[in-house]
């Protein structure tokens, strides 16, 4: 019989902390800006989007995989897009 301790964990394991976000009752128009959208009203957006992240249980795991995954769009774990690509960009300076 094949011994199961060295066996990866069920799935849905990875991803069940997603159940617990305050994001889960918001529009995701809230976190995923529409075409073209910029300036003041992106800004607007964003600070909704980010308003939502700070009361989330999840916040810390959900910006940990928005990092590990470089997700491209959206707020996810109280950073934006840009936010998220300045931090890629410091941590590829830092490696180099």
């Amino acid at each position: 019989m094949a011994e199961t301790v060295h066996q990866p964990g069920p799935v849905a394991d990875l991803w069940e902390w997603q159940f617990e976000g305050a994001c889960r009752t918001a529009s995701p128009e809230v976190f995923f800006h529409p075409e073209g959208e910029r300036g003041p009203a992106r800004r607007r957006r964003d600070e909704r989007a980010k308003e939502v992240c700070a009361t989330c249980p999840v916040l810390v795991r959900c910006r940990e995989h928005a990092l590990a995954a470089r997700e491209p769009y959206g707020v996810w774990g109280g950073m934006t897009e840009d936010e998220r690509q300045a931090y890629y960009a410091q941590e590829d300076a830092a490696g180099a």
